[in-house]
């Protein structure tokens, strides 16, 4: 206490003599004055040092590109300006894929997680996830990392309300199907960063996808933009695409394969449609199928484009093409007599041919309406091997596809050097070879047509498409009116008629393949058809795999598909009546063992 009473004396002795506070005596600090000087000199020598190594680096350093480099990577973006991918339309005009604007969240984890638990919540009930989903996806290492892609607009709105630090979006596109699982497997389906992934999205990748744009930026460590650097590269859009197809003749032969599949419990189904005059797939459908707007319980068999993608052995669809080469090399006529015998059994080699009835002596044109397999068979044995199979290449069998579609493939047809006599008559009627649905509706065109075939097209065709002659169109004429007989009273397919129209074509029964050997239970019933006979403009060729009612037969279960399939089509396109019959009344329809 004395001292402190001491100090208050010596203030205000210093006061009274005119000392400043400021200056007071009892305020100095006794130090060496090189001390304070050494100080000073080492703060002015560490700020020279730093100046040095700025110039050094700035000016002098070959690393001065270096270090500008890992300095804009802390701070400057390039944000991804996507391009619109093209529309995808049928014939006329109608849209058939189009692309949404949709958002993909993303976050900073240790920022998002920072926030209130009430705000996760909240976020991950808007993202349809668990918020223990939320947060295990949060919980990383790295300082980015996507919550969910292709989030709709108006989920982006409340999200943006909850103002959640560390949490951005980003522009994206998410491709819609207005036709759903009607035209999928024409149209296909791109994946979440918009490339396609099957059929013609796929197949036409290029074309539709466009070129991304770009734009720099400058973001804040909580990834917001603070400024617009510029030296931008403007997107440019994918192109439209318009297909071959019709919607309207898509859907009838979407409902009448899926209706066939259910009538006769099959396996699947599948149907195509051909423009005669240009090649143009119309319709191509297939059962089972899937929604491509939700693939979430998407399975392989619901994704096989069956059309395409899928052999089986055309059975007696074939027989035309052996009957059309023995016409054609003038070995028979339309009336030239074959004795397919009285037991229904030929006997080559080692192995029995046999018809499902015993025929006698019949003519090419009955061979064909009957479906004889002994009558065919003689017909193909009496010529080379090599011009059979000269006849099955030229109508695309064995051949790769060029058809511009994903999954397209060849088929079978095996070297004709190594043919036996059974294996040549086998293959007559339609066994030992295989194609896909789409190569035999190609192959009917050789008749609809005036013996040359076309190319397909899944694209809107503009300019007439070049053929390549097969046989004469005298040959193709006497062809097409055996079809017609298949489909009269006394022929395979009654079934196949349609009111109002000459219609024709041949059924085919196929045993599957099992283990290496022909099942006795298992079948496939084909039919290929041109529609109307008088002046063709369609090919319609349908598949039935496994039917497993107590009818089987290509004529009882592919027969009365294509009827259905064939007369919406006509009427849809508005293709006049040729025929003055409008009421059918169906025979029993003889069961071909092909």
């Amino acid at each position: 206490m004395k001292r402190g009473g001491d100090n208050k004396r010596g203030e205000r002795v210093a006061a009274s003599k005119g000392v400043k506070f400021s200056t007071s005596p009892l305020l100095a600090v006794r130090l060496p004055t090189w001390r304070s000087r050494v100080v000073l000199f080492v703060l002015f020598a560490a700020f020279a040092a730093l100046a040095g190594r700025a110039l050094w680096l700035q000016a002098v350093s070959k690393q001065n590109q270096f270090l500008q480099k890992q300095g804009a990577s802390r701070y400057e973006r390039t944000l991804e300006l996507p391009a619109t991918r093209g529309k995808i339309m049928d014939r006329n005009g109608q849209v058939l894929a189009s692309s949404i604007p949709v958002k993909a969240v993303w976050a900073i984890p240790e920022d998002v997680l920072a926030e209130p638990p009430e705000k996760l919540r909240q976020l991950a009930k808007l993202l349809d996830m668990s918020e223990a989903e939320l947060r295990k996806k949060l919980d990383s290492d790295r300082t980015f990392v996507y919550l969910k892609r292709q989030v709709e607009m108006d989920v982006i709105e409340q999200i943006n309300k909850l103002k959640i630090d560390g949490l951005d979006t980003r522009k994206e596109y998410k491709r819609f199907y207005p036709q759903g699982e009607v035209m999928t497997h024409m149209v296909g389906f791109t994946n979440v960063e918009d490339v396609g992934q099957e059929s013609m999205e796929l197949a036409q990748q290029k074309t539709l996808v466009g070129a991304v744009g770009s734009r720099k930026v400058i973001k804040d460590r909580l990834g917001h933009i603070v400024e617009d650097v510029g030296l931008s590269k403007d997107p440019h859009d994918g192109k439209d695409l318009t297909l071959s197809v019709d919607s309207k003749l898509q859907y009838i032969a979407f409902t009448s394969i899926k209706e066939a599949v259910e009538k006769f419990h099959a396996k699947a189904g599948a149907a195509v449609v051909l423009d005669v005059h240009t090649g143009e797939v119309l319709a191509l459908a297939n059962w089972p199928t899937y929604n491509p707007n939700d693939r979430s319980k998407l399975t392989g068999e619901q994704l096989r484009n069956r059309v395409i993608t899928d052999t089986f052995e055309p059975g007696s669809t074939l027989k035309p093409f052996t009957v059309a080469l023995a016409l054609d090399t003038n070995r028979v006529k339309p009336t030239t007599m074959f004795d397919t015998t009285l037991s229904g059994r030929y006997v080559v080699g080692d192995h029995t041919i046999r018809d499902t009835h015993a025929h006698g002596m019949i003519d090419v044109s009955t061979i064909i309406q009957k479906s004889s397999n002994i009558g065919v068979s003689k017909m193909a044995l009496a010529m080379p091997s090599q011009e059979m199979w000269e006849m099955f290449t030229k109508s695309g069998f064995g051949q790769a596809p060029r058809f511009g579609f994903p999954g397209a493939v060849a088929g079978r047809v095996r070297p004709y050097k190594s043919w036996r006599p059974v294996e040549q008559a086998n293959m007559s009627f339609g066994q030992g070879i295989s194609v896909s649905l789409l190569q035999l509706a190609r192959s009917y065109l050789i008749f609809a047509r005036d013996g040359d075939i076309i190319p397909l097209s899944f694209q809107k065709v503009t300019d007439k498409p070049v053929g390549q002659q097969v046989i004469s169109p005298k040959t193709a004429a006497e062809v097409r009116a055996m079809l017609e007989m298949v489909v009269l009273p006394g022929g395979t397919a009654t079934q196949a008629q349609v009111p109002g129209y000459r219609v024709g074509g041949k059924t085919g029964t196929a045993q599957k393949v099992i283990n290496g050997r022909y099942s006795q239970t298992h079948y496939i019933g084909s039919f290929a058809g041109i529609a109307p006979m008088s002046n063709p403009r369609f090919v319609i060729a349908v598949m039935v795999d496994d039917p497993t009612g107590a009818i089987h037969t290509g004529g009882g279960v592919a027969a009365p598909t294509f009827a259905a399939l064939a007369a919406n089509a006509l009427r849809a396109a508005n293709v006049p009546p040729d025929s003055t019959v409008t009421e059918i009344i169906h025979a029993e329809t003889a069961q071909e063992e092909n």
